[in-house]
C-alpha cells in the first residue's frame, strides 16, 4: 500500500511540474511577443499627427449616390438601411438621416450632405492637454480584453516621446498578468512603474502611485483599473472609490478614458454604458480598428455615449495609437 501511496504521490508531482512548465511557456511567448510591439523602433515621434483609424473604406458615399440617383421609391429608407449596414447603429442612423433630409433640395449631392453631417456629430476633435502644473492623472477604464493595457502603454510610450516624465500605476490588481504587461510597457516607453502584489487594494497602489509621482517629479500618472464583470456593482464602486483615493492624495484626475473594442459592436456599447453612469468619463479610446470593424461604429459611440473619440488604435506596436482625426474619419467612411 505504501508503494502504490508513493507511486500517486510521484505521478501528481510530475503533473504539476509540467503544468507549471506550460503555463510559464505561455506566459513567456505572450510578453516576447508584446515586447517585439514596442520594440524602441516603433516609438512614435514626438507629434504624431492624428487618424481616421484602421477602418477600410466601404464606398458609402458612392452607395449614398446610387441610391439617390437610381430612383428608388423610399431612397430615406435605403439611407438609413445603409448607414445601420456600415455599424453606424440604429438610433445613430435615424438621426443622420433626419439631418441630411432636412437640409436636401434637388440638385444636391446627399454624400456631401452626410459628410457635412457625420462632423457635426462628431463635434470638434478634443487634444489631450495636459500643461498645466503639477502632476497629471490620467484614469483608464474599460472591460478585459479591450485592449486597456496595451492603450496605456501606448499612450505612455507616446508622451515620453513629448519629453513628459511618465509613471504608472498598476491598479488592476485582479487580472492574472495584468501588473507583469504594464511592466513590460514601463520598461519599454521608460515610463516608472508603481505596483504592489496582485490582490491589494487597488486604491492602496493608487494611493501610493500618487505620491510617489509627484515626489519623483513626474508630468503624467496613468492609473490602470481592473475591468472584470462590468454587470456587478462592486466593480463600479471600485471605480469611484480609486478616484476618491486619488483626489485624497492630493492629485486631480484630469482625463478618465473609456477604452472599447471596436470590433464589439452595439455588445460593446452596451458594456460602455455601465461605466458611463459610474464613471465621469471625457473621452473613448477605440482599439482594434485595423480589425473587422466598420467605421460607422465611431458614430454610434458618439451619438449612444455622447462621449467624444479621443484616440483610435490602428495596429499592434507603441506608435499605433493616434489622436482622432474626425474630418479625415468622415472622409474614409464615404470614400
Amino acid at each position: 500500500m505504501t508503494v502504490v501511496y508513493l507511486f500517486l504521490f510521484a505521478l501528481i508531482a510530475i503533473l504539476c511540474i509540467v503544468a507549471f512548465l506550460v503555463l510559464r511557456a505561455r506566459r513567456r511567448g505572450a510578453y516576447e511577443q508584446l515586447a517585439a510591439a514596442t520594440t524602441p523602433a516603433a516609438r512614435p515621434t514626438k507629434g504624431s499627427a492624428g487618424s481616421a483609424g484602421g477602418f477600410r473604406a466601404g464606398g458609402l458615399g458612392a452607395k449614398v449616390r446610387s441610391v439617390f440617383g437610381g430612383g428608388q421609391t423610399d431612397a430615406w429608407r435605403e439611407l438609413e438601411d445603409l448607414l445601420v449596414k456600415a455599424d453606424v447603429g440604429p438610433k445613430a442612423a435615424a438621426d443622420l438621416v433626419e439631418r441630411v433630409h432636412a437640409r436636401f433640395s434637388t440638385g444636391a449631392d446627399p454624400a456631401g450632405l452626410l459628410h457635412d453631417e457625420i462632423l457635426a456629430v462628431l463635434g470638434p476633435d478634443h487634444p489631450l492637454d495636459l500643461g498645466a502644473d503639477g502632476l497629471d492623472v490620467i484614469l483608464v477604464v474599460g472591460v478585459n480584453g479591450a485592449g486597456k493595457t496595451t492603450t496605456i502603454g501606448k499612450l505612455a510610450t507616446m508622451l515620453a516621446a513629448e519629453g513628459k516624465q511618465v509613471s504608472l500605476a498598476a491598479s488592476d490588481t485582479f487580472r492574472a498578468a495584468a501588473g507583469e504587461q504594464l511592466a513590460v510597457w514601463a520598461q519599454r516607453s521608460g515610463a516608472h512603474l508603481i505596483s504592489q502584489d496582485r490582490g491589494a487594494d487597488p486604491g492602496a497602489v493608487a494611493f501610493d502611485a500618487v505620491k510617489s509621482a509627484t515626489a519623483r517629479g513626474a508630468d503624467v500618472l496613468i492609473v490602470d483599473t481592473a475591468g472584470r464583470l462590468h454587470t456587478k456593482q462592486p466593480l463600479m464602486e471600485e471605480l469611484k472609490k480609486v478616484k476618491r483615493v486619488i483626489e485624497k492624495a492630493g492629485a486631480t484626475v484630469d482625463e478618465t478614458f473609456l477604452v472599447l473594442d471596436a470590433q464589439t459592436g452595439q455588445n460593446g456599447i452596451a458594456q460602455a454604458r455601465a461605466f458611463t453612469e459610474s464613471v465621469e468619463l471625457t473621452g473613448v479610446v477605440l482599439t482594434k480598428t485595423d480589425g473587422s470593424a466598420k467605421g460607422g461604429i465611431v458614430l454610434a459611440v458618439r451619438e449612444e455615449l455622447d462621449l467624444p473619440i479621443r484616440y483610435v488604435g490602428i495596429g499592434e506596436t507603441a506608435a499605433d495609437l493616434r489622436p482622432f482625426d474626425a474630418a479625415a474619419f468622415a472622409d474614409r467612411l464615404l470614400a
